[in-house]
């Protein structure tokens, strides 16, 4: 059974509660907004996660940012010390293929671009707190829907494979864990 990590983040803007612990991709996710909430949960099944996430917000920008904020110090705190460590896929969904790279090995960098600008500073937000290195290619595609969520679900199988516990630290400096405070 996986630990449980909770993250609550409340500002004047936002309040964002998330549950997280790596699982089976359970998800129950509440935005008020229908599509994110759809990516959230994609991406948790993908990952195969168990999410609840509750967030309201002024607006959609500090929601979907603040969203990306807690999610991705969630995640950070359920890397095992000794994942694998990297993780790639390549998705198709109907027009759209989208490439997601990754490495969970504690240092922040993320490349897009996405077509959507808040999607676009989501994943560079998820990224900086969850403190992964993240290039996202879209390598063909028009539609926004389908690459956005290509892109979620890359990102979520990429993020499975490099959570593995491999029973093994994957650095030549010996570790690459990061004391949270």
């Amino acid at each position: 059974m996986s630990t449980v990590t909770t993250v609550v983040r409340e500002t004047k803007e936002t309040q964002v509660t998330v549950e997280l612990a790596r699982g089976s991709g359970v998800a129950r996710v509440d935005t008020g907004l229908k599509f994110f909430d759809h990516m959230l949960a994609t991406f948790a099944r993908y990952a195969g996660l168990d999410l609840t996430l509750r967030a309201r917000g002024d607006l959609r920008h500090h929601l979907m940012e603040d969203v990306a904020i807690t999610l991705g110090t969630a995640v950070q705190r359920v890397i095992p010390a000794t994942a694998a460590r990297y993780g790639e896929r390549t998705l198709p969904m109907d027009d759209a293929l989208v490439q997601a790279c990754l490495d969970a090995g504690g240092r922040f960098y993320y490349r897009g671009p996405l077509k959507n600008r808040l999607y676009e500073h989501w994943m560079r937000s998820f990224c900086e707190h969850s403190r992964i290195t993240l290039h996202l290619r879209v390598l063909r595609g028009k539609d926004s829907h389908h690459l956005t969520e290509a892109a979620f679900k890359a990102l979520g199988l990429a993020l499975r494979d490099a959570m593995v516990d491999s029973g093994v630290v994957f650095s030549m400096k010996g570790s690459v864990s990061l004391e949270v405070k």
